[in-house]
């Protein structure tokens, strides 16, 4: 069952959203000045100001080394488990590239981004996500991939674009995200937790 949130945080998630809307509106300059930006999207011109000149507010990371605010958080474990269910567990560096990207979608001036050890942390206070070695994948068995198999899977993934109308933008090749493609060495990946297979059965 997914916690219940209060009131007060329901607000700062809520407030947070509109935040970033602002900043966006006037880093593409939809918006000219922070005044505006602060009325069409309710929110308080100190706040928005703080945030353009980057600064990040207290409540919504919750703690000084805490980078990501508590949405963003679970944003970025939703994403690590749909890639695990597709036996595509990431590894560390490529969770952190992920962390900073929504770091840069605030549009903030210095762009902030997480520390070396960040995914450790991150891990640690996820109790669905855990950290292991991946298994070494056969040589052979790598020689032997259908080529059917793999043209059908593209244009399984063109269909759907087309289908439901993703943008461009919204699609990242394998070698923006640093996805290992042929990696036959174990390595250390980010995958679900064996208390999330016990949730799932429920």
């Amino acid at each position: 069952m997914p916690p219940i949130r209060s009131r007060s945080s329901k607000n700062l998630i809520e407030q947070e959203g509109r935040i970033l809307l602002a900043i966006q509106a006037i880093k593409k300059q939809e918006i000219r000045t922070i005044a505006a930006a602060a009325r069409t999207f309710n929110i308080p011109r100190s706040t928005l100001r703080d945030r353009l000149n980057g600064h990040t507010e207290r409540s919504t990371t919750r703690a000084n080394s805490y980078k990501l605010t508590e949405l963003e958080e679970e944003s970025l474990e939703k994403w690590i488990l749909s890639i695990d269910r597709r036996r595509g567990a990431p590894r560390p560096s490529m969770v952190r590239e992920m962390a900073n990207l929504l770091l840069k979608k605030r549009g903030t001036t210095p762009v902030l981004l997480v520390s070396e050890n960040w995914v450790t942390n991150y891990v640690k206070r996820r109790p669905l996500l855990s950290s292991r070695f991946s298994k070494r994948y056969n040589y052979e068995r790598a020689k032997c991939e259908d080529p059917k198999i793999i043209t059908e899977w593209f244009n399984l993934v063109q269909k759907t674009i087309l289908q439901f109308g993703i943008d461009p933008d919204d699609v990242y090749n394998f070698d923006e995200t640093g996805f290992a493609m042929g990696l036959t060495a174990t390595a250390k990946v980010i995958s679900r937790s064996e208390f999330y297979g016990q949730r799932a059965l429920l």
